[in-house]
């Protein structure tokens, strides 16, 4: 077990530490481990608002944004210029959304709930060149957990069969509206499959929602076991389906 983040370990989040990345935490980083370990242990997901969704960043990046924000870990943009006899040869700026300083360096982190599962690529390198020029230590991502991935077609099956979901009329009861594209999909796969209205609902939200090509643990962990972002020590996070829950926000 790694002597880092015991309340997540404990609540079975996914973990993988990268180029001795948990060693560094451990020596050099207890503060930022011990905060980190208790705002990420923390999270919860109701279960309504993950399937009413909306536009725009979801509830459950907001809230555990905000609990970075709270604890000191705000955004920061790095303007990073190269000169050669006072000529400007290399100029880049690279904005990280939760970085704290501490005694011995700097932690960068971000937030990948739902994205293009692309953006793995952009922020591992983007970590890579902060540390090679010395602006982080430690670069962090979080992101759905492999239970979460496999398991949450049937958590949100198992919602829209305890609450009686038959029908889009039924959704907007709870404030899920779905778009005219949405609720095409749901007819059509009622018309493919022979299956009720909450398991065509709960296949098509699942996969429009939270697709194999997005943002989640599988694809975080690949890239870092195949080196990208090498060599900055780097750790990824994954939440578990567990952390849904079936009360109010």
């Amino acid at each position: 077990m790694s002597p880092v983040f015991h309340a997540i370990q404990d609540k079975n989040f996914n973990s993988r530490f990268a180029y001795h990345a948990d060693a560094i935490l451990h020596e050099d980083f207890p503060q930022a481990a011990r905060e980190l370990d208790g705002i990420i242990s923390a999270v919860t997901i109701p279960i309504v608002e993950l399937v009413r969704g909306g536009g725009g960043e979801s509830q459950v990046t907001q809230r555990l944004r905000n609990s970075l924000h709270q604890g000191g870990w705000g955004k920061r943009i790095f303007e990073v210029e190269k000169k050669i006899n006072k000529r400007t040869t290399f100029s880049q700026s690279h904005e990280v959304d939760h970085i704290k300083d501490f005694e011995y360096g700097t932690v960068a982190l971000e937030v990948k709930w739902n994205n293009k599962d692309p953006f793995f690529d952009r922020d591992l390198e983007n970590f890579n060149r902060l540390h090679a020029d010395g602006g982080i230590s430690i670069g962090m991502i979080i992101t759905r957990g492999d239970s979460f991935q496999n398991g949450i077609k049937e958590r949100i099956l198992s919602f829209a069969k305890s609450r009686n979901i038959h029908g889009f009329v039924e959704l907007e009861e709870f404030g899920i509206d779905p778009t005219r594209r949405q609720r095409q999909a749901v007819e059509r796969w009622l018309n493919n499959n022979n299956c009720s209205f909450s398991e065509a609902w709960a296949a098509c939200f699942t996969r429009d929602k939270f697709g194999s090509a997005t943002t989640h643990w599988s694809k975080l962990k690949s890239r870092l076991d195949r080196g990208v972002g090498s060599p900055c020590p780097t750790v990824g996070i994954g939440i578990p389906l567990t952390c849904i829950t079936d009360e109010a926000s």
